[in-house]
């Protein structure tokens, strides 16, 4: 039965059952105020026809769900102005949570925080803070916690269960205690070290390292990359780099957290476009070149457009080919966030430009991460050796923060060569077909 539906969701995704009525944009709103493409598909040859293989949907909330869900929240919220209200006439004995006033000082929380901490979250907590005593690998061991005070403080028990993990971001299993990647970097401990415990720019740059740019270069089919230790601040200790006043930025509204952090940390105007709409984006752009900068109407510096290859919270694929075509018509940038889609997107597990076919030299800035496909930590920028040895020089996540760890840095490297085959297996192939198998099953279910 899972079978005869996958065959009919693949059917439906390559394009073949569905004729979608598009506007200018190329797509089809729908009741939520969201559009649809069709993203199912990268087996297409040319750029021309890119969008006959585009899905794009967005379930909307049933309206029952809503309106209960709401309801639920309220009497939560009810019931924990009341219990406030007894807890400051001393009714209620049991204040835990709550911020101590002092005399001259103000509170360090804010009153709705500390309020939905000791009366929302905390009858929720523990199906949240479970301690897991394994890898986070397909399977994990959660131990169980149990409480005598309403949740006010967990205690372990005995117990562990072994469950399915479906809130890891190892997509494609990499992160392993056994296997070849494990002990790639069990080798590189014993030959180096644990950390370099310094910075790139002073003594934290070793060989491995070398190599780690080398080989992310490689693999993305760019000039150069350059490497950090942490992810998120790849974006916001980094975007401050590229852009500063007198710059525009034309930011996706939902971007994530460290794309809208380092935007706002460059002290550009930051002006935001509707999810994935190129109609809404060039009409900004136009407004860009004709109006200039507020007040003086001097043209921009730089414009640079900000968008994901992936979009972490609804998952959907950005419209690369239109964005680049907006790029090159209207003189701007392009910054591509693919936390997501790196080793997880496209026929070779080379993010959004392999799933549309493009050319990633003609994305002016690539970032990803190795948190997620990679099964390790950190993050990358890569591009042209002009802007690599720019990032080099004037990078605060270069110049004050450590270096990747050596056996991280050789977690990434043995990935890297499992997903290109360099291996000599077609391992790294058939996870990234799982993935894609996987998610399909998903869907349906």
């Amino acid at each position: 039965m899972a079978t005869v539906k996958a065959s009919k969701t693949v059917e439906i995704m390559s394009g073949n059952k569905h004729n979608l009525q598009e506007e200018k944009n190329g797509v089809k709103p729908d009741g939520n105020g969201r559009v649809n493409g069709r993203n199912g598909s990268s087996s297409y040859k040319s750029k021309k026809n890119w969008k006959d293989n585009f899905y794009e949907s967005f379930e909307e909330t049933p309206l029952l769900t809503a309106i209960l869900t709401v309801m639920c929240y309220g009497i939560l919220v009810l019931v924990g102005h009341i219990r406030e209200y007894l807890r400051f006439y001393s009714i209620e004995q049991n204040k835990g949570h709550t911020e101590p006033k002092i005399e001259g000082f103000v509170p360090l929380f804010q009153s709705w925080e500390s309020f939905y901490t000791r009366n929302v979250y905390r009858r929720i907590r523990d199906c949240w803070n479970r301690p897991v005593a394994s890898s986070a690998g397909a399977y994990i061991d959660v131990l169980e916690c149990k409480s005598d005070d309403h949740n006010w403080s967990l205690e372990l028990t005995e117990k562990k269960y072994h469950v399915m993990n479906f809130g890891s971001y190892n997509y494609l299993g990499f992160s392993e205690t056994s296997g070849p990647c494990a002990d790639s970097a069990e080798q590189c401990v014993r030959e180096t070290s644990l950390s370099v415990s310094n910075s790139r720019q002073e003594l934290g740059y070793t060989t491995v390292h070398q190599e780690l740019d080398r080989k992310v270069a490689k693999f993305l089919g760019v000039e150069d990359a350059i490497t950090f230790p942490m992810g998120f601040a790849t974006n916001s200790m980094n975007m401050p780099c590229l852009v500063g006043k007198g710059c525009l930025l034309l930011s996706d509204e939902l971007n994530h957290a460290s794309l809208v952090l380092g935007s706002r940390l460059t002290g550009s105007t930051i002006r935001v476009f509707k999810h994935n709409n190129m109609v809404d984006l060039e009409k900004k752009l136009k407004a860009a070149l004709i109006e200039g900068r507020p007040r003086n109407h001097r043209p921009w510096k730089k414009i640079l457009i900000v968008v994901e290859g992936v979009y972490s919270m609804e998952g959907s694929i950005v419209r690369l080919p239109e964005i680049l075509l907006l790029k090159k018509k209207y003189k701007a940038y392009v910054y591509l966030d693919e936390a997501h889609s790196i080793g997880a997107l496209g026929p070779h597990g080379r993010g959004v430009t392999d799933y549309f076919g493009i050319d990633p030299n003609e994305v002016d800035i690539m970032m990803g991460t190795f948190t997620k496909s990679f099964g390790a930590a950190g993050g990358y920028l890569a591009g042209s050796k002009a802007l690599i040895r720019h990032f080099r020089l004037h990078s605060h996540s270069s110049i004050y923060s450590a270096a990747v760890p050596p056996p991280i840095a050789k977690q990434v490297i043995s990935v890297i060569d499992i997903i290109s085959g360099i291996d000599g297996t077609k391992k790294g192939i058939e996870r990234i077909n799982k993935l894609a198998w996987n998610t399909i099953i998903l869907v349906l279910e």
